[in-house]
Formats: structure tokens, C-alpha cells, sequence
């Protein structure tokens, strides 16, 4: 995949986090898009709060709108890049989805489980194993901060 498909793809999983941004939603946002073109096929945000339901983070919502889309139980042939570090939960989803990648943002030392935490994808148990890759971007984490901050106000 070319640079230009790469800056698309992060850009609008960016666009995704401010939109949870402004609707009071922690700041992360996903997308899915093709392997081998880059193309988009599926974008989503947290909706936690919105659905007052705690499996709505990004990477949930982006695979259950993916996997209707194409309308099939896995994803073969597409990755996803996120705007922060996927939790355990959405690190499982990605494995039971089969995803051919996962790209992130930022860290999250805190409840991160791709780099820290429970490193789902080196585990043992984890049968499914994709390309993983950190595509750093400042933006990911400096919203997660101000949102946070904003928070603590």
C-alpha cells in the first residue's frame, strides 16, 4: 500500500475520534480498509456512552458494520487501523474476525493489550496471528490527553 492510502486511512480514523470526541465518547475511532488497495470499507467511533453499552468501542462497531457490509462472518483480505491501542476485548474481536492486520496510533499503557498488558497476539492461545504494526501519529495521543484532561476539569 502506498504512503498517500495510509495518510487517507489514518486521517479518517482521526476523523472518527473527534467525532467521539465531541459527543463526550473517549476519542478513538477505527477503520476498516483492504489489504492490498487501501481502500475503506467500513468507519466507527466509541459509542459507549451513546449506546450505554461497554462493547461499544470502535473496533467493535467497525467489525459488526464491516462484516454486514460484505456479509460474511470473517475479514480476510482487510486490516484495521485504530487510533489507539486495542483493550483485550477488541484485540479478541480482531483475532475472531481474521483480520489480515492491525494498525494503531498510540500506545495505551494502561489498558493496552497489543505491546503491554495481556499481548493477546503473542499468546499461546491465540491461534489467529496477523501483521501488526504501530503507524505512530502525535494526533492520536495528544486527543486522548485533552479529552482526558478535560475530564479531570
Amino acid at each position: 500500500m502506498e504512503e498517500k492510502e495510509r495518510k487517507k486511512i489514518i486521517l479518517a480514523a482521526l476523523n472518527e475520534a473527534h467525532k467521539a470526541f465531541d459527543s463526550d465518547e473517549v476519542p478513538v475511532g477505527a477503520v476498516i480498509f483492504n489489504t492490498k488497495t487501501g481502500a475503506i470499507l467500513c468507519k466507527a467511533h466509541n459509542a459507549v456512552e451513546k449506546h450505554r453499552n461497554p462493547l461499544s468501542h470502535a473496533e467493535m462497531q467497525v467489525i459488526e458494520k464491516s462484516i454486514k457490509k460484505i456479509n460474511d462472518k470473517f475479514l480476510g483480505g482487510y486490516s484495521i487501523f485504530v487510533t489507539l491501542e486495542p483493550c483485550t476485548m477488541c484485540a479478541g474481536a480482531i483475532a475472531w474476525a481474521r483480520l489480515d492486520g492491525l494498525y494503531y496510533g498510540a500506545s495505551d499503557p494502561k489498558t493496552g493489550a497489543i505491546e503491554q498488558g495481556t499481548k493477546v497476539f503473542t499468546h499461546s492461545q491465540t491461534h489467529h496471528k496477523l501483521k501488526i504494526d504501530k503507524w505512530p501519529n502525535l494526533e492520536c495521543g495528544a486527543l486522548m490527553t485533552q479529552f482526558f484532561k478535560r475530564k479531570r476539569q
